[in-house]
């Protein structure tokens, strides 16, 4: 009987893209991790809104043979909310993300612990997009990243898409599926307190003592705890 490969699928948050999980594929992949990534309409194509990211996972999935990990990171949260229905899907993993239940959005929710954010202090508006401010960026997302590192990331980032932003999971996966939550608690983006209300949906929880960016400033840390996870 040919073993079976679980797949660990990989989906950013707001601003980003799949450039971000770089520095942990290869990691993944040398551990025998078949790893697929993808790019955010919200922000490759904003504006677009939630329905359209977990539409675009979904596609995804369907290519895969096999049972998934489906990880989500920061906003990517919401979309494998939506998304981890998909039959391929044996557990989600949720880094410093969001775990909405029904009705709520990244906006607006019920979770506690965000009240000591500032986030919308090192936001501008264009129209339906929201654009990190450059000189802000890398204290929020890789304060603890190499100067490099986070130049280069904060370089990278793109304008997201507000709709997406506001935008309610039509299905709840965390409620059908095996669920993990990695708590960031170094994270200037997500306040800790907001990650445990998160977390406390799920069903195990883990810590990493990280920015809201570990694939970029601990890439070895959160391969091998996703390697973990993969393999339950």
């Amino acid at each position: 009987m040919a073993e079976v490969v679980r797949t660990c699928l990989l989906v950013h948050g707001a601003w980003q893209g799949a450039w971000c999980w770089e520095q942990v594929v290869p990691r993944l992949e040398a551990a025998g991790v078949k790893t697929v990534t993808v790019d955010n309409p919200s922000v490759a194509r904003a504006p677009s809104d939630l329905h359209a990211d977990a539409d675009n996972v979904m596609n995804a999935l369907d290519e895969i043979r096999g049972p998934v990990t489906l990880v989500g990171h920061s906003y990517g949260g919401a979309v494998i909310t939506d998304a981890g229905v998909h039959d391929r899907v044996e557990r989600l993993v949720y880094l410093t993300a969001f775990a909405l239940d029904i009705g709520e959005s990244a906006m607006v929710n019920d979770l506690k612990g965000g009240e000591e954010t500032n986030v919308g202090d090192a936001i501008g508006f264009d129209g339906d997009l929201a654009i990190v401010r450059s000189e802000r960026a890398a204290e929020l997302f890789f304060h603890d990243c190499e100067p490099w590192v986070a130049a280069e990331a904060v370089a990278r980032l793109k304008p997201m898409s507000i709709p997406a932003l506001a935008g309610i999971p039509r299905s709840i996966a965390w409620r059908r599926k095996p669920s993990s939550y990695i708590v960031c608690t170094d994270d200037h983006m997500v306040p800790v307190a907001l990650q445990q209300s998160n977390a406390a949906r799920t069903d195990e929880t883990f810590e990493l003592p990280t920015s809201h960016s570990p694939f970029l400033s601990r890439p070895d840390a959160l391969a091998e705890l996703l390697i973990e996870l993969n393999s339950r």
